[in-house]
C-alpha cells in the first residue's frame, strides 16, 4: 500500500521534541481562514476534526487530519511533512514558539501509486 503522508528527517526530529514536551499529538491541515493551509501540530484533545474531515495516515504514529474540502482538492497528491526555521502563519501550532513551522510539499501520485493507495478514514463520530 502506498502512503499518502510521509515526513522528512527534520520533521521527525521536531515531532520527537514536541512529543517529549507535550505527549500525544495530532496534525490538522485546514482549507483556509486564520491558519491558511499550513499544517498544525496540536495536543490530542485540544481540537477535534469536523464531520467528514479525513485522516490521510499517520506521521510518527500520530494521525494527520485534513479538512474535507482540502482533501477533495489534494486527494490525488502525496503529502510530505517538512519543517522550516521561522514563524509561519500557524500561530496555534506547537512548534511555532520554538522558531519552527511545519510545511507540506505535494506531488501527484503516479497511476501505479494511485491504484494502490492506503485507505483514508473519514470522521463520522462513530
Amino acid at each position: 500500500m502506498i502512503k499518502r503522508i510521509e515526513a522528512t528527517g527534520k520533521a521527525k526530529e521536531t515531532i520527537a521534541f514536541l512529543k517529549e514536551n507535550f505527549g500525544a499529538l495530532f496534525f490538522y491541515q485546514a482549507g483556509g481562514c486564520c491558519e491558511g493551509t499550513q499544517p498544525q501540530c496540536l495536543e490530542v484533545g485540544s481540537f477535534f476534526p469536523r464531520t467528514n474531515d479525513v485522516c490521510i495516515g499517520q506521521v510518527e504514529g500520530f494521525d494527520f487530519w485534513v479538512d474535507k474540502d482540502l482533501f477533495e482538492y489534494w486527494k490525488h497528491a502525496h503529502f510530505t511533512l517538512d519543517v522550516a526555521d521561522g514563524f509561519g502563519v500557524g500561530g496555534f501550532s506547537l512548534e511555532v514558539p520554538y522558531g519552527k513551522t511545519f510545511t507540506i510539499h505535494y506531488r501527484l501520485f503516479t497511476d501505479a501509486e494511485a491504484a494502490n493507495l492506503e485507505p483514508v478514514k473519514y470522521n463520522t463520530f462513530d
